[in-house]
């Protein structure tokens, strides 16, 4: 049994402004998308990391260039949804047990840790799951014209986070299913098929870069985690998942 590894990277950062997506912003020395490549490859040194870009990218080529043990395809779709879908039906070939472990390119601070949770907890799991953050802070709901409507109960709430590792056959169908197109993560087309994915604690440092201020939070954090783990330390994952 494999585990790939998809970075979804066909976004053009529209919220963020600015002449390049945001996944390609320079952080800490590098693009952004890089340290996101680079954390799973650590973590899963023999699984395939696949990389969907947009067929119009300018700039994963100048920027990134070829990396060792990952593939780099211009199947981007109109949304989220569709572009994982094309990188499961145009470029993986998988068994329908294999895990298909799925991160946002813009998540370039997610630890180690996380990732040995996410696997460890997943061992056997007949579906998948995601990490996330249990909710902490109050809700508040917006009546529309910005004033509080009512305050939410954060009960039994979660953030969710990526990376998010589904059955390749389960994950294939919900992304296949119309209704996958309104849907904001892998997550949520899986829950939709009827299916309940594991939640795994993350870590409120695995940050997701959304606007520009982000990108100071995420160079402190990379520069925390770089100054906490010796070079060439990061704890490794088996690839091979007992089913």
């Amino acid at each position: 049994m494999r585990v790939h590894a998809l970075i979804p990277a066909a976004g053009n950062g529209s919220r963020c402004g600015g002449d390049a997506p945001k996944q390609y912003w320079p952080l800490a020395g590098k693009p952004v998308i890089l340290h996101s490549i680079e954390r799973l490859r650590a973590a899963l040194p023999d699984a395939d990391i696949h990389v969907a870009i947009a067929h119009g990218d300018a700039w994963y080529d100048r920027w990134i260039g070829a990396q060792s043990g990952v593939t780099v395809s211009r199947c981007g779709g109109m949304t989220r949804g569709a572009t994982v879908h094309n990188i499961l039906d145009e470029v993986i070939d998988a068994d329908d047990d294999d895990w298909i472990l799925v991160h946002d390119a813009v998540r370039p601070c997610v630890d180690p840790a996380s990732l040995v949770r996410l696997v460890e907890a997943l061992d056997g799991d007949p579906v998948g799951g995601l990490l996330g953050l249990a909710a902490v802070s109050t809700l508040k709901r917006n009546d529309g014209a910005g004033r509080v409507l009512r305050t939410e109960s954060r009960e039994g709430l979660w953030h969710a986070q990526t990376p998010q590792m589904f059955r390749y056959r389960i994950l294939f169908d919900a992304l296949a299913s119309p209704a996958a197109a309104q849907c904001t993560d892998e997550a949520q087309a899986v829950e939709m098929m009827g299916h309940k994915p594991r939640l795994v604690p993350g870590s409120p440092t695995n940050i997701k870069i959304t606007y520009p201020e982000d990108m100071l939070l995420a160079a402190a954090i990379i520069d925390a985690q770089g100054r906490s783990e010796a070079p060439g330390q990061l704890e490794r994952l088996p690839v091979a998942i007992r089913s």
